[in-house]
């Protein structure tokens, strides 16, 4: 059995699964906060029911938002303040008697899709999360690419491509990321980054879902803003395609409920490759909320 951990802020999630991927029990429980030992011993505590109830011993696979094993091997993750700068991965080792591998929740996510019974088959995969912020991941035969500081897939963090400005205008403003940065990709393809590109262009502050809505009934401007927003997508999306050239794109996320980003993305990506490159296949993801747990736990799987 396959044991896969989404630990959040406010739950940690089990999912286990079976040799087939199929899910057979799940369990959340809040996640602790005052203490690193109760935080280690939760998370322990659910792995020994989850071996009674299948009569085994599981594989045991974590997805945290953070980075799992920083350069001296301890957690850094905001929001688990129990367990950040702890070696989380190596005392759960310890305590469980076997090996505990732990990725962050966006690899997770991408790992998930790629291991989808209709996606199995395709050798890269790029899972790309249009949510709150642009993140993703970046999966090779079945196997997160996490690089040695565990962010490949970073993809919001990359900077506007020159292209892009023809698309938004040369005055757009560059405006300052939350790691720091200036330009960074997710101020503008984000939920977020939707409705700011709305209101600089037409003065108005709404929603995604609202503006979304305003596109179904026509409403001139929602599209014209959509038309506009696909183009940004496939002008960097295509910047992505040439570095990593997937054989699948899984687009997920709360904008990925939008229908069209993902169905008009194909016609519009050869503009932006290299004459010889083959449009991948693009798709929705499968899993929504499922995902951490899932590629968690195929953090085991090998092809």
């Amino acid at each position: 059995m396959y044991y896969g951990f989404d630990i959040g802020g406010s739950k940690i999630a089990l999912g286990v699964y079976d040799e087939r991927r199929r899910q057979v029990w799940e369990k959340r429980v809040p996640t602790p906060h005052d203490s690193y030992e109760r935080f280690v011993a939760c998370i322990a505590a659910l792995v020994q029911e989850a071996d009674s109830r299948c009569a085994c011993v599981g594989s045991v696979g974590i997805g945290i938002p953070g980075i799992p094993q920083t350069a001296d091997g301890t957690l850094y993750a905001a929001n688990l303040p129990a367990a950040s700068g702890r070696p989380v991965r190596a005392d759960l080792t310890r305590r469980l008697g076997r090996e505990v591998r732990m990725d962050n929740d966006a690899n997770c996510f991408a790992l998930s899709e790629a291991w989808d019974d209709a996606f199995c088959d395709y050798p890269v995969v790029i899972g790309l999360i249009l949510g709150t912020g642009v993140g993703g991941g970046i999966i090779v035969d079945g196997k997160p690419l996490s690089g040695c500081s565990y962010i490949s897939g970073e993809f919001g963090h990359m900077r506007l491509p020159v292209d892009a400005l023809a698309v938004l205008g040369q005055d757009i403003p560059v405006t300052r990321c939350g790691c720091g940065q200036y330009g960074c990709i997710e101020n503008y393809l984000s939920g977020r980054g939707f409705a700011w590109l709305y209101q600089h262009f037409y003065h108005q502050s709404l929603e995604a879902p609202q503006i979304i809505a305003r596109y179904h009934q026509g409403e001139p401007e929602a599209r014209e803003h959509v038309e506009r927003f696909l183009d940004l997508l496939a002008v960097c999306l295509g910047n992505w395609l040439t570095m990593v050239d997937a054989h699948l794109v899984v687009i997920g996320g709360g904008l990925s409920q939008f229908p069209l980003l993902v169905e008009a993305l194909p016609a519009r990506l050869p503009p932006h490759l290299l004459p010889v490159a083959r449009v991948p296949r693009i798709a929705r993801a499968r899993h929504g909320d499922a995902g951490g747990m899932r590629g968690a736990a195929f953090l085991h799987l090998t092809r």
